[in-house]
């Protein structure tokens, strides 16, 4: 049947993500070839001649926008609810987003009064599964997540980056949006500056939220940089000590639950790391005296010992960690308010890794 665009109700637009080139590719195949395929809707019964669009809103303002007077519909003779249950379950295929799903399950939820339970069997998944969209829709700044609809900020990016700025900092994350939708990242990008705001201190955030664009191309500048093999030695060892410490953390939580077997396992592997280290620091040893020079005070150069305990020296987290703050922090630092101790940052694999020589301070 053919409606008029002033028939339609088109409430649930909002649960719908905007893609710019898909609207363009539609646009030009609707000019071309007309309406193949008719949008769904169902009756408002309460309102005679009026359409609750389910599904089809892009082909609507598609056509709008070619100054079409009618559309193409076919009727579904279900109610609302069941018709928007039965339309996503078809959608589910087309790799839609958990934020799209989120907004659904939000809606049902608030609408029509449905619980968990309700929403899972309905869409034959777990409690778990719809308990996550729902947490995903809660935790995004409203205004964030309209950016999205919008077309602003891919939904995989705001997903990935911004839902977990938004557990920790909702202000940053909205201003991270505010750069993600102004500079039109890509999600390469994106993930750079998200990577660098979740390892870095507090005030260093501040710097990078103030200065996205600078930031990364002094990152893409230090990229393109080849490292030196003692740069790179560094880095791995910066590794060790980051692991390490997290396994030290690990262990105060795993060992009540592990068994005699398991600690024997863990035991054994920290022997064979030990030897391995022991060995690494006895052969940079040896590399040392060969390349040091010569001296005859006794406390101007001190060679490294066989064993990896050495109490008259700083503690080797210390050393490692000075030395791994990211080059493009240091720029954003020049930039901003000059250097900080604050700006230490450790290897973006494990952000929650914090040496032990600062958590004593």
């Amino acid at each position: 049947m053919k409606l008029e665009f002033h028939q339609l109700d088109r409430r649930y637009e909002h649960l719908r993500v905007r893609n710019p080139e898909r609207q363009r590719r539609l646009l030009a195949s609707l000019a071309a070839s007309g309406q193949q395929t008719p949008i769904v809707v169902v009756a408002i019964s309460e309102k005679p001649d009026r359409y609750l669009v389910i599904d089809g809103y892009k082909r609507v303002a598609a056509l709008e926008q070619l100054a079409r007077d009618t559309v193409e519909a076919v009727v579904w003779e279900m109610s609302e609810a069941d018709a928007l249950v039965l339309d996503r379950s078809m959608r589910f295929s087309e790799q839609e987003t958990a934020l799209e799903q989120g907004w659904l399950l939000s809606e049902l939820e608030q609408r029509f009064g449905y619980r968990l339970e309700d929403l899972a069997r309905r869409f034959d998944r777990s409690v778990s599964w719809v308990s996550r969209r729902l947490a995903l829709v809660e935790q995004l700044p409203e205004a964030v997540q309209q950016r999205v609809r919008a077309g602003e900020i891919a939904a995989h990016v705001a997903m990935k980056y911004l839902a977990p700025v938004a557990r920790t900092n909702p202000k940053d994350c909205q201003r991270m949006a505010d750069a993600f939708s102004k500079y039109r990242f890509s999600s390469c990008q994106a993930g750079e500056l998200y990577a660098a705001w979740r390892d870095a201190s507090p005030s260093i955030r501040q710097r990078i939220l103030d200065s996205p664009e600078l930031f990364l191309k002094a990152h893409q500048q230090v990229s393109l940089q080849p490292s030196s093999p003692a740069e790179e030695l560094l880095r791995d060892l910066t590794m060790v000590v980051a692991i390490t410490n997290r396994a030290s953390r690990r262990l105060d939580r795993a060992a009540p639950l592990m068994g005699p077997s398991e600690f024997e396992a863990a035991q054994r592997k920290i022997e064979c790391a030990v030897r391995d280290l022991t060995h690494l620091a006895e052969r940079m040893a040896k590399e040392h005296e060969h390349v040091k020079p010569k001296s005859t005070s006794h406390d101007s150069g001190t060679a490294l010992s066989g064993s990896l305990q050495t109490r008259d020296r700083p503690r080797p987290e210390h050393i490692e960690i000075e030395r791994a703050q990211s080059p493009a922090i240091e720029v954003l630092g020049v930039a901003g308010a000059g250097p900080s101790r604050e700006s230490r940052s450790l290897p973006g694999s494990d952000p929650g890794v914090i040496s032990q020589s600062q958590r004593r301070r």
